[in-house]
């Protein structure tokens, strides 16, 4: 029962702390707000405007325009596809997935990855600040209960809590993105965080979307008419890394505290 108090105790105060931190000065908190409003809505625009566009019906039909306007305007077909990116995942809507495939299949490997890696990332983060700035007094207020324990994790373990989640494609993407705007941690350590633990998973969609001979063979047979062995085998590693690496970590931890090693600080 004791213990049971103390980790009560415990994750009320790192509540307490995600409240002070996640509420802006009094003299900046409107302006934050109204920013992060601001962008939200020209990303609902550019989404809705956008939304029959992007069916993958109609990017079938479309495929050998949008391979044309790659070799053509390469920078503004690039500039155009990252800003819808950012729209999707910064709005939580539905298609992050099938947009990484499309991507790949459009882009190549590498300016796919690096398209994705930071369009994702630039999403995940208004989601996380609309989040901290906007939701958080009803959210907070509703799901106080729950988060106590989410946030009592995040205390624990830090950085890599986050970037556990971000490994594990169980964790779905936007409630990781709304979750730790209530938490503690910092804009710029979610950012950097978010993007390296996302990296693999993206690597591993971009891949398999490049691989994709045409759009079509997506519209008829999905995701698994392109899994290969080799992807399903890099799917299966990438949801049993953030264990290991946990073990990982645990062991080495016990071997500083023995003094066995120094852990860099």
């Amino acid at each position: 029962m004791a213990g049971g108090t103390g980790d009560r105790k415990e994750a009320d105060q790192v509540n307490d702390r995600a409240s002070q931190v996640a509420t802006p000065p009094a003299q900046f908190g409107w302006l934050r707000r109204i920013a992060v409003a601001l962008v939200l809505g020209i990303l609902l625009t550019l989404a809705i405007r956008n939304r029959d566009a992007l069916s993958l019906d109609s990017l079938v039909r479309q495929q050998d325009a949008l391979r044309t306007a790659v070799d053509e305007r390469p920078l503004l077909v690039l500039g155009s596809a990252f800003l819808l990116y950012v729209a999707v995942t910064g709005l939580s809507l539905p298609g992050a997935a099938l947009m990484t495939l499309v991507y790949g299949w459009l882009f190549g490997f590498w300016r796919g990855v690096v398209l994705i890696s930071f369009a994702s990332t630039a999403g995940a983060t208004v989601a996380f600040l609309t989040s901290r700035f906007l939701f958080r007094d009803l959210i907070q207020a509703r799901f106080r209960d729950r988060l106590a324990k989410f946030n009592a994790a995040l205390a624990r373990e830090g950085a890599f809590y986050l970037f556990t989640l971000r490994l594990v494609p169980q964790v779905p993407f936007f409630l990781v993105n709304l979750l730790m705007g209530l938490t503690p941690v910092r804009t710029s350590t979610f950012w950097w965080v978010s993007q390296l633990g996302m990296l693999p998973g993206t690597c591993l969609y971009v891949y398999a979307g490049a691989s994709v001979g045409s759009l079509d063979a997506l519209r008829d047979k999905g995701l698994s008419g392109i899994l290969t062995w080799k992807l399903a085998l890099a799917f299966t590693l990438l949801g049993v890394f953030p264990l290991l690496a946990k073990r990982l970590m645990s062991i080495l931890t016990r071997r500083s505290v023995n003094g066995s090693i120094s852990l860099p600080k």
